[in-house]
């Protein structure tokens, strides 16, 4: 279906509400992990097999950082997926928490020049597409800004003003590969993306809402 940019209301990223079976001991795991004032947590069945499709990822000062996030995040039920290590880029870590979201931890500092702080730099929504030029378009078509792209491999939009959540697409089977798990999926994603206008859903079935405010 061909996007009309005249009559569809501008969206930004607002907020990410998490679907969780437990949303008491989701907020206790999320507040140790120290990532509680980035999300919201809502109530659901909703069912999921294997990867849902998306990451959350936060991006540090450095490896001791990394370290105390993702001890903070075991300390608190979560399973290790990828342990933290160097790699040509920097150095980080996948954990996944006990409700299922998958969270990547890293930093592009090799080496610390500082002491270790629970400050987050930079939150990522990272969305697994099958086709990220079209998925591009689509927010585009909606009004989002690209910041950075890089053919059909990544975009990152630019940070509303409402939102301390940047939004960004990969491939879905690059991103599997990256947090070490199988690309094979299915059921509901388990998250809803709060929108700054109206619903709606993506090409890859991510659902969009409007936002309230948070209670």
């Amino acid at each position: 279906m061909a996007i009309t940019t005249s009559t569809t209301a501008h969206t930004s990223l607002a907020s990410v509400t998490l679907e969780v079976a437990d949303p008491e001991a989701a907020r206790c795991f999320y507040t140790a992990f120290g990532v509680d004032t980035y999300i919201r947590l809502r109530a659901s069945e909703a069912h999921s097999t294997g990867f849902r499709g998306f990451t959350l990822a936060l991006t540090v000062s450095g490896p001791a950082t990394v370290d105390g996030f993702v001890a903070a995040a075991v300390d608190a039920g979560a399973t290790v997926l990828k342990p933290a290590a160097k790699s040509l880029w920097g150095y980080g870590g996948v954990i996944q928490a006990p409700d299922g979201t998958i969270w990547k931890i890293a930093t592009s500092a090799k080496k610390d020049t500082g002491p270790a702080t629970r400050e987050i730099d930079e939150f990522v929504l990272l969305l697994g597409v099958e086709d990220v030029k079209a998925t591009k378009q689509f927010y585009v078509g909606r009004g989002l800004t690209v910041a950075k792209s890089f053919g059909g491999k990544y975009t990152e939009f630019a940070t509303g003003t409402s939102s301390r959540v940047k939004l960004a697409l990969y491939k879905r089977r690059a991103l599997a590969k990256d947090l070490g798990v199988p690309a094979d999926g299915a059921g509901s994603h388990q998250i809803v993306l709060g929108s700054t206008a109206d619903a709606f859903t993506d090409p890859d079935d991510f659902a969009w809402e409007p936002t309230a405010e948070q209670s």
